[in-house]
């Protein structure tokens, strides 16, 4: 039987290979009265990105705390960064818990030209939310690191800031590049994997958006025919990029 997994509040030492651990608020509050943890249980921790086998060493509603064992093998995240352009919320949340399923190492959130307006203003006010959406996605998919959720940018500083030496613009205007064609080849010339995909907004990016991308350098693909939604063509594009990229 798979051992539960769960994802360490706080660890000590905070820095290298943590020997203890501990859940505190919601989780600590679901594993003391829910699941009736007690003293000696072992589960699966995970503290500063590394996974361990772990007893229960205290239970209560506020805090369980953990002793670390042995350390476990996991899997490394998708060197992957998404820039993800802000669309309806639950959409968004949608694409944002998947993409964490499926091991993306981080989401930028954008504010695009033609995000609505109204989503623009409320943006920042939604991050914890998308951190906690993360979080549960990540213990569901037996993550052993959670992705970076960024505080919404502009398209210009997110740009500016992107250091990957492969970046990719999933563009309706492309018709014969793939995104595959296109990884295929970055990997090949490159000894790095680390990739940014960008996934523009409901109506696309704006002229001018395409043109600051194309002065970025970034490689703009297709993914085929059809015009699929944002959300559909952020999953769809993720899953292309692990085949290649792990």
């Amino acid at each position: 039987m798979t051992r539960r997994r769960w994802i360490a509040d706080t660890y000590s030492p905070t820095t290298g290979h943590p020997t203890s651990a501990a859940l505190t608020g919601d989780q600590a509050l679901h594993l003391a009265r829910v699941l009736r943890a007690q003293p000696g249980q072992i589960f699966d921790i995970v503290a500063n990105g590394f996974l361990h086998r772990a007893e229960i060493i205290s239970v209560s509603e506020s805090e369980v705390i953990f002793a670390l064992h042995e350390e476990l093998e996991a899997d490394a995240a998708l060197p992957l960064h998404l820039l993800l352009a802000v669309f309806k919320f639950d959409h968004f949340e949608w694409a944002i818990e998947k993409a964490t399923e499926l091991g993306v190492a981080r989401i930028t959130p954008i504010l695009a030209r033609r995000t609505e307006k109204h989503l623009a203003l409320a943006a920042s006010k939604r991050v914890e939310r998308w951190r906690r959406i993360a979080l549960e996605a990540s213990k569901q998919a037996r993550r052993t690191d959670i992705p970076q959720i960024a505080d919404p940018t502009t398209l210009k500083l997110a740009l500016e800031q992107e250091k990957s030496p492969s970046r990719i613009l999933l563009s309706e205007t492309e018709q014969s590049l793939t995104l595959s064609a296109a990884l295929t080849t970055a990997i090949s010339n490159s000894q790095e994997t680390d990739t940014a995909l960008a996934i523009g907004p409901e109506g696309g990016w704006t002229p001018e958006e395409m043109a600051l991308f194309t002065q970025h350098q970034w490689q703009h693909v297709t993914l085929g025919p059809r015009i699929l939604r944002a959300e559909t063509a952020a999953i769809a594009a993720i899953a292309i990029a692990s085949a290649h990229l792990t």
